[in-house]
């Protein structure tokens, strides 16, 4: 006789990243994050990185054609709730990654929600993408995008507005909106005028959502980016729109940061235990 399912088998959300030797971000830190949020987390590795807590040191990207057979073999089989990319290397990957959503149906006009965190370089200042495929960024996967990620370094990349008050946080997030993605979240953690408070902004088109939260004194922040945008992939494949997904996420970050924790010489990372039991009396 067939094989009975144990439990219920919860919903599915694919990361498209890169890896982190150190496991403070990358795809690591998303499938922690996947976990923590309730879903099941599959995987479609862009890039190997050799990096620890003080900085990347090599990149080896995956052949494009490798990177999209893992997105179609998963989504064939498997089936997903929502996606989210990271890393993706380069532009060869980024067209890859593109055609092969399509393929899959992942997307915001195709049924399955699409996170695109645009990841150009890692928190030490270490170039994670070359020049040349921001362009990609802008025309492949932003319109493809139900939701973009970027950070103020990610903005100015992408939109050449150097972001130092609130009202150009307003103003890139409107240059973005542009770009095709339909809905926007331009995140406020690299905003100095904020001390006390760090503000993400979401833009929908037509309405502007702030989003405060407490700011730590820490300099434990590896891999928040990934797990912000893993966070909003993770509910949205339970079903939640994009609003309450990014609240969701941003509440979910405050704690992830607040635990977060030194880990070698460097910036440790910002934690998913706080939202997993440490209860061994099973």
């Amino acid at each position: 006789m067939p094989l009975q399912p144990v439990g219920i088998t919860p919903p599915r959300a694919l990361t498209i990243a890169g890896t982190d030797s150190g496991g403070g971000a990358g795809i690591a830190a998303d499938l922690r994050t996947f976990t923590a949020c309730g879903v099941h987390g599959c995987l479609a590795v862009c890039a190997v990185t050799v990096q620890n807590s003080v900085g990347v040191t090599g990149v080896h990207p995956i052949p494009p054609d490798i990177v999209a057979g893992q997105i179609l073999s998963v989504a064939g089989d498997i089936g997903l709730g929502a996606a989210k990319t990271g890393m993706l290397a380069s532009t060869e990957i980024i067209e890859a990654v593109a055609a092969a959503c399509d393929e899959a149906d992942i997307g915001a006009d195709r049924g399955t929600p699409l996170v695109i965190d645009p990841v150009a370089a890692s928190m030490h200042g270490d170039p994670l993408l070359a020049d040349s495929a921001l362009d990609a960024f802008r025309t492949l996967l932003f319109p493809r995008a139900t939701l973009i990620t970027p950070n103020l370094d990610e903005v100015r990349l992408l939109t050449d507005i150097d972001v130092h008050d609130r009202t150009a946080q307003y103003d890139a997030a409107k240059v973005l909106y542009g770009l095709g993605a339909r809905c926007v979240l331009v995140k406020g953690g690299h905003l100095a005028e904020d001390t006390e408070v760090c503000v993400d902004l979401l833009y929908d088109g037509s309405e502007f959502t702030e989003l405060p939260g407490p700011r730590f004194a820490t300099g434990n922040t590896h891999g928040g980016g990934d797990t912000m945008a893993s966070a909003i992939a993770a509910r949205l494949a339970l079903g939640d729109p994009v609003r309450d997904a990014v609240a969701f996420a941003k509440r979910y970050l405050v704690q992830a940061v607040r635990h977060s924790y030194p880990l070698g010489a460097g910036h440790g990372p910002v934690s998913a235990l706080w939202r997993i039991s440490t209860d061994q009396s099973f």
